[in-house]
């Protein structure tokens, strides 16, 4: 296959790929009723003057499945860390007993699940989106290929098709699973 040709191929792989990954970090902010220290991927704390992930400055566990546990590595950095995650706006009332702070995660309202749902086709819309604009991509970039024969051109075309069929049909399936997981009491 010619070079141009791989190239284009290669770079649409790594987009489709780009799309999956941020679909799966997407889909780790929204909460399916259980605790975990995903929930808290987002947060950002004021570590001595710069934004830092909360993960590089305190352990943050789960106890069971209701509780985020926040043990900060200072002490004084407990302040901070209950600022940040409220900042956060992900919905928790954060309690501190000047060592650790506790986080119960309430069980989610039949509302909250549906809203949750929404929010998670969008994301997998989302990722379908930029899997077929790379293949828009691809395909307008093969056409314009001039030192590619036609047969070339056609495989690489059945090439690009087939590489967005197969990663749609996975978007499909880790969005199932996200709402099954959503909506499962």
């Amino acid at each position: 296959m010619d070079e141009d040709i791989q190239f284009i191929l290669d770079g649409t792989k790594e987009a489709m790929d780009n799309a999956l990954t941020h679909l799966k970090k997407q889909f780790l902010n929204i909460r399916a009723g259980k605790a975990s220290p995903a929930m808290l991927g987002s947060v950002m704390v004021d570590y001595y003057g710069s934004q830092t992930p909360l993960s590089q400055v305190a352990n943050v566990n789960t106890p069971d499945g209701r509780t985020i546990t926040v043990q900060p590595w200072e002490k004084n950095m407990i302040q901070e860390i209950e600022r940040g995650i409220a900042y956060a706006n992900l919905g928790f009332n954060p309690m501190n007993n000047g060592e650790t702070i506790i986080i119960n995660v309430p069980p989610l309202t039949e509302e909250r699940r549906k809203d949750l749902s929404k929010q998670a086709k969008a994301e997998a819309e989302d990722a379908k989106v930029s899997i077929r604009t790379a293949r828009k991509d691809a395909m307008n970039d093969i056409k314009k290929s001039d030192d590619v024969s036609e047969d070339l051109k056609a495989n690489a075309e059945i090439d690009v098709q087939q590489m967005t069929d197969s990663h749609v049909k996975i978007v499909d399936e880790i969005y199932e699973k996200k709402q099954t997981e959503i909506m499962t009491v």
